[in-house]
């Protein structure tokens, strides 16, 4: 039997084993392709080698922005069961891309955020080279750990860290925005703080109009419609400002074209108009989830679960909006300091802002898409699953949050972190969960349950440290004889509580509908990110120095 059990688990770690080869093999050739591709393209051109080696750390950069930070856009809905994890990566892979490749802009920030100030490099092309190949790949290899340890983080604040520690070490503490440092190390307060409150206050008008009344499916039928009406107001807007601001002067010219009259072309969206499209998708939405709903309310049941369905296509639809304008505004993390790179060794010169050619937009789209289908599912369960239980009201509520606090914090000028929005979100439904079911009476068991594990483990050393020195007896007598007996039989009762107090323990941790655990470790991963990133570019940009000089 034991030798039947060891032959079944070592053809799961050779089938594992074998998936991960195949996995690390994909990417690998992607990668490659890159090169050959990017060098093949650029014969002939001074500094064409450091653009193919840039050009593969942006695809491996591409790919890690999708197995980390795509999960935040999915994640919920997967959580939730609204979407399967194929049918998530599936939609999450065509509108990540669709975004990068139709709203992704024709010209991007060299610098993001403007963290650094690039008239420090003068006319020093080859270090302002060095220090955004060594962004990318500090930025990088800081996802690659975070996505490994399973932590969701910003990919904005890597590629942050990476620019500004490669800044430094190229030319000093002064090179950086102090100032624009600041507002980015606030936003690991404001976005987790703004998403966990909208989230928590949805969740609660949702259960307090439906999920406590009697009659839920009447009650349903009232609000549901608008609630997601008012998600679509959210995400047309959040569209509109985030996901087509790159576009925006040419859809317009291309509407005046097709329309009997025209349209002011302004550089990006304003938030009236955004609101005004979002207002009219949100009225056909209302009359529409309206039709619908009273079409199925002779099957709903009066229960929670009749409740979630209704929520399921409106989270499928969130999950792909924010996958759009996810790829349309964060592949500029993967591609702008490529972007760079490429305008410097093709003009010998150092830019602000870069064109980007079709090439470079590819490496970043199909990066992120291929790191999500290699390596996103991992992510995916830990924002969806492995938090808070989601269910789709839960989910819904968090996918508002994303968006409305994007909204909210763009007009105030904010700085936020659609990753730290997400999670707050999560953690915000999860909070207003054990608040309600009155966790505070768990959180005295497990207070309780510690005590008890440090006080047996106390009478538990006590008897051993008493066994040990009658052991240590060289003559003993009969009543020292009788006493070890009695002691090897305390000892065992005092283990058997012991690990009696660890698994009551184990259990009340369970019952937390937050895991405090990931918590912990989220938040941890959060505020070492900057300056994790910034010290492996530091490194890097040193190292690529002394080889080349």
């Amino acid at each position: 039997m034991e030798i039947k059990t060891i032959n079944q688990l070592e053809k799961q770690a050779m089938k594992k084993s074998h998936t991960e080869l195949a996995r690390i093999g994909f990417a690998l050739f992607f990668l490659v392709g890159v090169l050959v591709y990017s060098f093949a393209t650029s014969g002939g051109v001074p500094n064409n080698m450091f653009l193919a080696i840039a050009a593969v750390f942006g695809g491996y950069m591409a790919m890690n922005i999708g197995a980390n930070d795509v999960a935040n856009n999915v994640g919920p809905a997967v959580g939730s069961k609204a979407l399967t994890m194929t049918g998530a990566i599936i939609i999450a892979i065509i509108f990540e891309a669709a975004g990068a490749i139709i709203a992704g802009g024709e010209v991007v920030s060299t610098i993001k955020k403007g963290i650094i100030d690039i008239d420090a490099f003068g006319s020093d092309t080859d270090s302002f080279l060095w220090a955004m190949m060594a962004a990318l790949l500090a930025a990088a290899l800081w996802l690659n750990v975070a996505t490994m340890a399973k932590a969701p983080v910003s990919t904005t604040h890597s590629i942050v860290g990476g620019v500004m520690g490669a800044g430094i070490a190229a030319a000093g503490f002064s090179i950086v925005d102090w100032g624009t440092m600041g507002k980015i190390a606030s936003s690991w307060v404001i976005s987790p703080v703004i998403g966990g409150v909208i989230a928590a206050g949805f969740l609660f008008a949702i259960k307090k109009t439906i999920i406590f009344k009697k009659n839920k499916v009447e009650a349903s039928y009232k609000w549901v419609p608008v609630y997601v009406a008012i998600m679509s107001l959210a995400f047309v807007t959040y569209l509109v400002l985030k996901g087509l601001k790159k576009v925006w002067p040419s859809l317009v010219n291309g509407f005046n074209d097709i329309m009997f009259f025209t349209v002011e072309v302004t550089k990006k969206p304003t938030l009236e108009t955004a609101l005004l499209l979002g207002s009219i998708v949100a009225v056909i939405v209302y009359f529409w989830m309206k039709k619908s709903i009273k079409a199925k309310l002779g099957t709903l049941a009066n229960d929670r679960g009749g409740v979630n369905i209704l929520f399921t296509v409106p989270l499928i639809f969130a999950a792909a909006l924010l996958s759009f304008a996810h790829g349309a505004n964060d592949v500029a993390n993967a591609i702008g300091p490529l972007a760079a790179i490429n305008d410097a060794v093709m003009t010998g010169g150092i830019s602000s802002k870069a064109g980007i050619p079709f090439w470079v937009m590819g490496v970043g789209a199909f990066g992120i898409a291929i790191g999500l289908a290699l390596y996103g599912p991992r992510l995916i369960r830990t924002v969806g699953s492995e938090i808070t239980e989601l269910d789709q009201m839960r989910a819904f509520s968090v996918a508002m949050a994303a968006a409305i606090t994007v909204i909210i914090a763009s007009q105030l000028g904010l700085p936020v972190s659609s990753t730290h929005i997400a999670i707050g979100g999560i953690f915000g439904v999860g909070f207003l969960r054990e608040w309600l079911d009155s966790s505070v009476s768990i959180e005295n068991e497990i207070a309780q349950d510690k005590a008890d594990i440090k006080g047996e483990k106390k009478a538990l050393n006590a008897l051993r440290n008493e066994l040990k020195h009658l052991d240590k007896k060289i003559e003993k007598t009969e009543q020292d004889y009788g006493r070890i007996t009695t002691l090897y039989r305390l000892i065992d009762e005092e283990e058997e509580v012991l690990k009696k107090a660890k698994k009551n323990l184990k259990k009340d941790k369970k019952n937390l509908y937050v895991k405090r655990d990931a918590i912990k470790k989220i938040i941890t991963a959060w505020v070492i990110t900057v300056p994790s990133a910034a010290v492996m570019a530091a490194g890097i940009f040193l190292m690529i120095k002394g080889i080349m000089t």
